[in-house]
């Protein structure tokens, strides 16, 4: 332990979760006044009256007072706030898609057959990303180019009859325009958002590692890839491909006339083109860097995709004027779609397919953990998410034609044959969510409560000569296990149940025979279940926009998927990580140049995982005697039960008992049995005897093992290991402390007295005794039988 001097002072930088936090809330003070920042990232500390910066509560630790300093880095102005922010929602199956990416099992060095599983699997997500990109812009350009200008906009046809005149419908270009207009610019929304990045200044890094290698340390290999301006390009191409062929009759028609096959030909072409060059990309760290990723990165350089971008454009905008008139039914729509859907639910099985023997080399690295530790679905879990976002995406495509329809005043108008099975689809999984969901929610919850009996002599001897808290705290610790132990179980749940609808309406759809008459009513609950998800995802956007703290849930979609960079789909929002991680880990170098300082980053929630990663980048930058003054604390974290079994190849168990081994005891957790997102973090294998609380977990060496028995702090916690379980509700009142009564979950965590004790061990001194705080050196008494301070 480094041993402290008397210009010793500790910097305890704060980075909040998902669903963003005032600053004030961050820094723990009435008011607060950015110190830094550039304004999307702000750093901030707490104020005094004329708000100028005013310096953090002091430390106590050491037998004395240490100064501290408080800031907070503010990170929500990347993912929250305004129209455009809000309608990134939109993207959440392109969101999927990516992440689906980064949820890859880890793959051996060195071993040549999972090397070659790996780059096919990459391979194919990336093909899957750009079919659903082809897959919605079509959907889109059924709405605009065949239910609204070739069948609303008839001329003759009644729709809109009182809103747009015959005389205007039959000028040239009118029809077109309205269809291919729109189209145009969702797609332009669309460059506009994969081109949007947050600035940083540049800053060493250690080197990448492959997108699923396996790491030595987490989130090494969280890095920016290179090929994301050429894979946006291929992707925007290859949807501008797409609706080119829709007014010639689509890809499976050779058109009639000499015009119309000059085009058919060129967009097929431009489109098998920028297929293939998806495939050939490589990684940010290069799988084959001597391959075709390599050339075709400087062969597509910033002019030959702009040349090609205006070439779709072209081909779009010509294949409209060609028309003259536009027919009263666009006769490309069904063949695209449904061709476009059928692919990508054979890339999703390939998917599926390629992940089994892979997921089985990878299992080498977790065989000998824990159960509770190892991988979800065994390292599969990648595949389930890709059918979510393919589904996602095709459904949400479905409720925009029906949802238009139905606003327009069209029901008799035909939508393409392909929207009939996927209406179904949703009525069929609907029914089959409520019909199996609930016999399975209350097995679950009865082999639930049977094995939470043991948490039960936690949560007493947590609360221990506090027995009229033990009901209350119980059946958090019941709801908030269930939530931690079955969210992945919920979701392979949802899947399965929208792939075996799938497998039914394909079935069904190309074995050409008639759905029994049972099936029919599925298709008005599929309407119905689709223009519900329609109306609730544009109400949260608009929510969102006007009122930033109403749509808090719309945030939570977006922090989580924003935190992954652009891999296999680059058109989703920028990705915030890579801006927090380098510039909190530039922060903490710069107060390091101080000697005496002693810098801690803490994270809650969301803000452990970045805080985890900044630190990694200053382990691996800086000097032995600069790192003994680096620790870290993580706050109601994910770091055990969600990332290291949904990510293994970023964040895995292994890498994070690395990480444990070279901060030593300057790593603390703050947990809560009560959190549904945090939980315990350093430690498993929790059992009681006696009253003593046992388990296994981290050591400071870098090992894992049996740990001594849990210590009682002064506060009334219980540290095992590195991590500090704390009573939920507190024991308190605390003198001089802020009193927060209840069962507080997720909340409030810097309310707990721990906290100040996590900080002082992160530092690297020794926390002082309780009667040298100004706090009673025995847990308070039952708050029935006591008075207290007035909270402050």
């Amino acid at each position: 332990m480094l041993l402290p001097g008397p210009d010793t002072r500790v910097v305890e930088l704060r980075v909040h979760g998902i669903m963003g936090t005032k600053p004030e809330s961050l820094v723990s003070a009435i008011a607060a006044v950015d110190v830094a920042g550039d304004g999307t990232a702000r750093i901030v500390r707490p104020a005094d009256r004329l708000l100028r910066p005013a310096p953090g509560p002091v430390l106590e630790a050491e037998g004395r007072t240490i100064p501290r300093v408080v800031e907070g880095y503010v990170w929500s102005g990347m993912t929250s706030g305004g129209w455009a922010k809000s309608a990134w929602a939109l993207l959440f199956p392109f969101a999927l898609a990516n992440m689906a990416q980064w949820m890859l099992p880890p793959m051996p060095r060195g071993h040549r057959l999972a090397a070659r599983l790996g780059l096919t699997a990459r391979s194919l997500l990336r093909l899957a990303a750009v079919l659903l990109t082809m897959l919605l812009v079509t959907q889109a350009a059924v709405v605009s180019l065949d239910l609204v200008a070739a069948q609303c906009l008839a001329p003759g046809a009644p729709c809109l009859a009182t809103t747009v005149p015959d005389w205007l419908r039959e000028v040239y270009l009118v029809r077109p325009a309205i269809g291919l207009l729109p189209v145009l610019a969702a797609i332009y929304v669309l460059h506009r958002i994969s081109c949007v990045a947050w600035e940083v200044d540049d800053s060493e890094n250690p080197p990448p590692s492959a997108p699923n290698d396996a790491v030595d340390l987490p989130g090494t290999n969280l890095v920016a890839d290179p090929d994301t301006p050429t894979l946006r390009v291929l992707h925007l191409v290859a949807a501008l491909a797409t609706v080119a062929l829709l007014p010639v009759g689509g890809p499976f028609h050779v058109p009639v006339r000499t015009v119309d096959a000059v085009l058919w030909v060129i967009s097929l072409v431009l489109l098998g083109l920028a297929v293939l060059g998806v495939l050939l990309l490589d990684d940010p760290t290069g799988a084959a860097p001597h391959r075709a990723g390599t050339w075709l990165r400087t062969a597509l350089g910033p002019w030959s995709r702009r040349v090609l971008l205006g070439l779709g454009v072209a081909l779009v905008l010509t294949a409209g004027a060609a028309q003259d008139p536009l027919p009263p039914t666009v006769t490309g729509t069904d063949s695209t779609v449904e061709a476009l859907a059928a692919a990508l639910i054979v890339v999703v099985v390939l998917v599926g397919a390629v992940l089994v023997p892979a997921a089985v080399i990878g299992r080498r690295s977790w065989r000998g953990q824990p159960r509770e530790l190892r991988p979800w679905a065994g390292g599969w879990m990648s595949a389930p998410v890709l059918a979510l976002a393919a589904l996602l995406g095709g459904g949400l495509g479905a409720g925009l034609a029906i949802a238009v329809r139905r606003l327009i005043g069209a029901e008799e108008m035909p939508l393409p044959l392909g929207y009939d099975p996927v209406t179904r689809l949703w009525g069929a999984s609907a029914v089959l969510a409520v019909l199996l969901g609930v016999p399975v929610a209350a097995v679950v919850a009865v082999r639930g409560w049977r094995s939470s009996r043991p948490r039960l002599a936690l949560v007493g001897v947590l609360h221990a000569g506090r027995a009229e808290d033990v009901p209350d705290a119980a059946r958090a610790w019941y709801r908030a296990g269930w939530q931690r132990r079955h969210l992945h179980r919920v979701v392979l749940g949802v899947a399965g149940v929208l792939c075996t609808g799938t497998a039914i309406a394909v079935f069904l759809r190309f074995s050409g025979r008639t759905p029994p008459a049972w099936v029919l009513p599925l298709s008005g609950v599929g309407v119905l279940a689709l223009g519900a998800l329609i109306a609730s995802l544009l109400r949260a956007v608009y929510n969102a926009a006007r009122a930033p703290d109403a749509g808090r849930h719309l945030g939570v979609l977006a922090d989580l998927a924003c935190f992954w960079p652009r891999e296999a789909h680059p058109i989703v929002p920028p990705c915030y990580a890579l801006k927090v991680a380098p510039e909190l880990a530039a922060r903490a170098v710069e107060h390091l140049r101080d000697p005496g300082t002693r810098v801690v980053l803490t994270g809650n929630s969301q803000g452990s995982l970045l805080v985890v990663v900044a630190a990694v980048r200053l382990l691996n930058s800086l000097n032995e005697p600069e790192r003994r003054r680096i620790g870290i604390v993580t706050v109601g974290s994910p770091l055990q039960w969600a990332y290291p079994r949904a990510f293994p190849g970023v964040v895995s168990h292994t890498s994070l008992a690395a990480l444990a081994g070279q901060l030593g005891t300057r790593w603390r957790a703050l947990c809560r049995g009560t959190d549904p997102i945090g939980g315990a973090v350093t430690t498993w294998r929790h059992q009681v005897v006696g009253d003593r609380l046992l388990g296994m977990g981290f050591r400071p060496d870098g090992t894992t093992g049996p740990l001594p028995p849990a210590r009682r702090s002064p506060n009334g916690a219980l540290a095992l290991g590195l991590d500090h379980w704390l009573p939920d509700p507190l024991p308190g009142p605390f003198p001089g402390r802020r009193w927060t009564p209840g069962v507080q979950r997720h909340r409030d965590y810097t309310a707990d007295p721990e906290w100040d004790r996590a900080i002082a061990l992160a530092a690297g001194l020794d926390p002082a005794p309780a009667t040298t705080a100004g706090l009673p050196n025995v847990l308070p008494p039952p708050r029935h039988a006591r008075t207290a301070d007035p909270p402050h």
